[in-house]
């Protein structure tokens, strides 16, 4: 993902899990979709590790 399709989706599953919690009050089993939901947000919005690219070792030469 790039650096805003990321944000986007991260500050949107945050937002909707936050939602979802606060529901939560009153009918309890959206706790199980909110909490988790808050917690993939918050780690979406700050792996910015995915955009690294890993180098290829080559064993070798060119077959």
């Amino acid at each position: 993902m790039n650096l805003v399709s990321r944000t986007l989706t991260g500050i949107f599953m945050i937002v909707l899990g936050l939602i979802l919690i606060g529901v939560g009050i009153f009918v309890y089993f959206t706790l199980i979709y909110g909490i988790p939901l808050l917690i993939i947000g918050i780690f979406i919005l700050l792996n910015s590790h995915e955009d690294d690219i890993e180098r290829v070792k080559r064993k070798g030469g060119k077959k």
